[in-house]
Formats: structure tokens, sequence, C-alpha cells
């Protein structure tokens, strides 16, 4: 990966400098897929002339979060599971559906293989090649519940280096989707109905969970995420309320539980960590369309920082 002292080499003008030096600040780099050679893709925040982050500058307060010194001190990984769907372009209709109609009820979609279950591999393993050559730290893809849907994992990603990520990696995603004439959808309900919807399964752990002992601070880290399950719930993506239904591996948008191996649960810990007494714990009520840098922020701040 390059670094940020490279960009002087970008033979900008003076003024386009200026405006970079006091409006768009970069924060990371990741080679470029698409041009390859020496060229790069640069996450940058933006600032108003006035020095303030813009509307849509989250990264900056997770930025200050994750720099608080008992955050730096617990070096929290995530793993990110991005969920999205495929549409036709034209008529907004999942890639593989019928036109106007709609295919065998779910069941035989979910990690699928053959023609009849799994719609755009091409565009999915196109987009992990180009993940892998840009840096990003993805571990997996796989086809979803509902056909025409997909998923791909980011992590473990330490702190803010998560949420740039998946930033990147949504990119590139769309640059795919349009060079193969396809529509990428985060849309969190794309189709209403007995059809699954798209999440972002957010899996967290610190250094105090990690260790000899960590089931205890995972258990007492989601007291709290359930204290503060409203302002969780408000943070975590658009039109949630039409996903988190109780239905199709969901709980209820308005209840908090928590389990192990449960996938109906707000807060799913793992068998393995249960068994084990350390790990990490998935936090399963962000929508697809979530911000990260919020999202990830968020849950540092409430487990490590926030004492009820």
């Amino acid at each position: 990966m390059a670094n940020l002292s490279d960009l002087v080499n970008l033979n900008l003008s003076d003024s386009t400098e200026k405006i970079i030096a006091e409006y768009i600040c970069p924060q990371a780099i990741f080679k470029d897929p698409f041009r390859r050679g020496n060229n790069i893709l640069v996450i940058c925040d933006c600032y108003t002339p006035a020095g303030e982050p813009i509307p849509t500058n989250k990264r900056h307060n997770a930025a200050k979060i994750f720099s608080n010194p008992n955050v730096v001190a617990e070096e929290p990984w995530y793993g990110l599971e991005q969920e999205y769907t495929l549409l036709q372009k034209d008529i907004n209709w999942p890639l593989g559906w019928p036109i106007g109609g709609f295919p065998g009820p779910q069941g035989p979609y979910y990690c699928g293989i053959g023609a009849g279950k799994a719609f755009g591999r091409d565009i999915v393993d196109a987009h992990y090649k180009a993940c892998l050559y840009a840096g990003i730290h993805i571990s997996g893809i796989n086809g979803e519940v509902m056909p025409g849907q997909w998923e791909f994992q980011v992590g473990p990603s330490v702190g803010i280096a998560s949420g740039d990520e998946l930033w990147v990696a949504r990119y590139i995603l769309e640059r795919i989707c349009e060079i193969a004439g396809v529509v990428v959808s985060f849309d969190p309900k794309p189709i209403p109905g007995d059809w699954n919807g798209a999440g972002a399964h957010t899996n967290y752990s610190t250094k105090s969970m990690r260790k000899e002992g960590g089931y205890e601070v995972i258990k007492k880290a989601i007291e709290k995420l359930g204290l503060r399950h409203k302002e969780h719930i408000e943070a975590y993506g658009e039109g949630n309320e039409r996903r988190l239904t109780g239905r199709h591996e969901t709980a209820d948008i308005n209840t908090f539980k928590w389990g192990v191996a449960n996938r109906g649960a707000s807060i799913r810990v793992g068998r393995d960590t249960e068994k084990e007494g350390k790990g990490y714990f998935e936090d399963r009520r962000p929508a697809s369309n979530m911000d990260p840098y919020i999202v990830t922020s968020m849950i540092a701040q409430t487990t490590i920082l926030w004492n009820p």
C-alpha cells in the first residue's frame, strides 16, 4: 500500500492543492484495481471552509472515539458482513428473477451453486479479487438466502480501518456493477413479503474479551448495548424497521435480546466463544445501508467508554 506522502506525486495545480489541504484530508490509501500500476484510491474526509466537518463526514467523530486512549488500549477488532442485492438495470428487479414474477421460495439459494440458484457470481468473484488487489482485508463471500442477494465480509480490521475498508469495498462493488450493467442495492428490505432482508452484521471483540475470562466482559458489554438499544437502532441504518420484524432471522426492532447461536437475537454469541470462555460477539441489528464509521465507533463507545 502507498503512503500518504505519495500524494505529492499527483501533479496537482496550486489551487487544487490548496483545496485538498483545506477541505479534503486524505486518510487512507488503497491500490486502484481498475487503473492498476501506481494509481491509488484515497479515502478522504471533508470539511467546510470554516474547518467544520461536513454533515456526511462521519469519520471525523469516529476518529475521536477510536483515538481515545481507553479504546486504543482495547484494540477493538471488527468483522463486517455486508449484504447487498443485485438488480436488473432499468426495472429494479433482482438479478435472476423473472420479469414481473418470482422465483421459487427461499431455501436452496443460501450458499447455493448452479445457474438456477446463484445469479451474478461473475460480479461477486470480480469484486473479491479487486478488493484483494486493493489491499482490503476481505475475508469471504457467499450467496444469501434471497436469490440475487450476496454478502462479502471485511475483517478482522482494527478500529477505524474497518470503516475505511468497507467504504472502499462498496465503491469497488459499485464500479464493477457499473461495468456489468447491473445495479447494486443496499436497501435493507428490497423486496417486501416472505423474503430475507439485507443487513450488515457487525462482529466485535476487544483485547479484554479475547483474553481468559473474556466471556464475562462480553456479557457486560452486551448488557450495556441493551441499555442503549434505542439509540443504536436510530443510528443503524435507514428503513431498518422493514427488516427487523422478528422474522427472517431477525429480532423485532423494539426488542433487545441475546443468545448463543441464535439467529433471531439482536446479539448472537458463537458456540465457540461460550465454550472457550472468550472471543467475540455479533451485533445483528445494523442494516445493509449503515454507515460503518457510525456503527463501529458507537459500539466501541458504548462498550468501552460509556458508564451507565
